[in-house]
């Protein structure tokens, strides 16, 4: 943890001691603790990044032994990094714009392309009805409780064939060509890095903090802040002391966590259609998903299949070489002459000891102020990741401007403290300097 200057520059004229640069133990390695790392170093304290795993950037992972990625656009083009664009802004269904989405029935015969047409359209003017339910009702509900109140209002909404209802995020979105891992490289220079060091107890408090990690070893800094998914916090895998109260636990308790998983097909050659994606319509949510045709984005004969909800729970249940078969029975169903892989990927993040899910979100119920007790700092204990952003949860940016949210707090507390210590050093300066010259003017008397 050495530091690379003194923050006193910005307080007084002065270098004061190293002793009294504020130090700072960021827990987590994923992009919201490696921004949070990089805040602080910018700032020239000591800071030491945490990480269980032995690679860095937590539930963005980028896999190149397929010959291309398997998958915060300011950064990305301060960068100079590639980025696809899948959607353009507002776009509805699956989050890409229709004109690139080929839909299958179970059977796999193709969705005329009228229909999906039809259907996103539908489902625009059913969610436009969702607001007004909102508005009148004032319990807390489900979207699709609402979607159900709109549909009995309004039965000509209601149609044979395709529905899906997902979440409309402003901006549009896009695929990153070279993969993350050339942010998180970015990120991370500079910075104190210790991978394979899984934290097992946080004691805080009393102007210091000391983090413990699973071979026993301990860290002992300022302040931290904590960066682990929200998974491991429900897990209880991190021990606190003292034990966080009781608002703190029901925040954590009142968000909810959520999966999806990808298996990744590579193939000799491309025998699908050059569309984005290649979606499955089924009557109900477990059934359905797509495929991401990466050929499209890079140039390589990959499709990377996308299992959400309970269904990437249970695949996580079966062996990679199963969950790939499972994969080309619907693929061949589509395309009776798709050629087995020659190579296969399977995400399993619901069960991966160091996230235990993929994603947060609104449970139906939830406190107002559950983000702002989640995110809210318990003396010089603060709280990133993705699940404390304040309007992008479940998303890479959003874990990005948490880290960065969560370390500016970090800051504004240490160098508050730091204040009072620099009027003490202050004054201490000057007793000392009356002392060694009232005798040196005595002395030319």
């Amino acid at each position: 943890m050495e530091s690379k200057g003194s923050i006193s520059d910005t307080l007084v004229n002065v270098h004061f001691p190293s002793q009294i640069i504020p130090s700072v133990i960021v827990i987590g390695g994923g992009i919201s603790g490696i921004a949070a790392a990089q805040a602080f170093t910018n700032a020239s304290f000591k800071v030491i990044l945490l990480e269980s795993r032995d690679r860095l950037g937590g539930r963005i992972h980028t896999d190149y032994s397929f010959g291309c990625p398997n998958p915060l656009a300011p950064l990305i083009r301060c960068l100079g990094l590639s980025l696809y664009r899948t959607s353009g802004d507002n776009s509805v269904l699956y989050d890409h714009d229709l004109e690139s989405y080929t839909l299958y029935d179970k059977d796999g015969h193709q969705v005329p392309q009228e229909m999906v047409i039809e259907v996103g359209e539908t489902f625009k003017r059913i969610l436009k009805e969702t607001e007004k339910v909102r508005d009148e009702h004032s319990e807390d509900m489900s979207i699709l409780q609402a979607i159900s109140i709109v549909l009995d209002r309004c039965p000509d909404l209601r149609q044979k064939g395709i529905a899906h209802e997902e979440q409309v995020l402003s901006g549009g979105h896009g695929l990153m060509v070279q993969g993350y891992y050339p942010v998180i490289k970015a990120l991370a220079k500079d910075i104190d890095v210790r991978l394979n060091h899984r934290v097992t107890k946080v004691y805080y408090g009393c102007n210091k903090v000391m983090v413990t990690v699973e071979d026993g070893s301990n860290f002992i800094a300022d302040a931290a802040v904590i960066t682990v998914p929200l998974g491991i916090l429900k897990a209880n895998f991190i021990e606190f002391e003292p034990k966080l109260p009781d608002w703190k636990v029901a925040a954590i308790s009142d968000l909810g966590v959520g999966n999806e998983n990808k298996i990744a097909l590579r193939f000799d050659y491309v025998f699908w259609p050059n569309v984005e994606l290649l979606g499955i319509v089924a009557p109900s949510s477990y059934a359905c998903g797509y495929f991401l045709n990466l050929h499209k984005a890079t140039g390589y004969p990959i499709l990377v299949y996308m299992a959400a909800g309970r269904f990437a729970y249970d695949l996580e249940k079966l062996s990679d070489e199963t969950a790939a078969k499972f994969v080309m029975l619907q693929l061949k169903k589509m395309f009776p002459d798709a050629t087995d892989p020659v190579q296969y990927l399977v995400s399993r993040w619901g069960t991966d000891p160091n996230s235990l899910g993929s994603y947060s979100y609104d449970l139906v119920g939830m406190p107002e102020d559950v983000y702002d007790r989640l995110r809210a700092p318990l003396g010089n204990l603060f709280f990133g990741g993705e699940a404390v952003s304040l309007d992008h949860q479940g998303s890479v940016h959003g874990a990005y401007s948490a880290g960065v949210m969560a370390a500016g707090n970090c800051k504004s507390y240490l160098l508050e403290k730091l204040g009072s210590l620099v009027k003490l050093q202050l004054a201490s300066f000057r007793e000392e300097m009356l002392e060694a010259t009232v005798p040196l003017q005595i002395s030319r008397i």
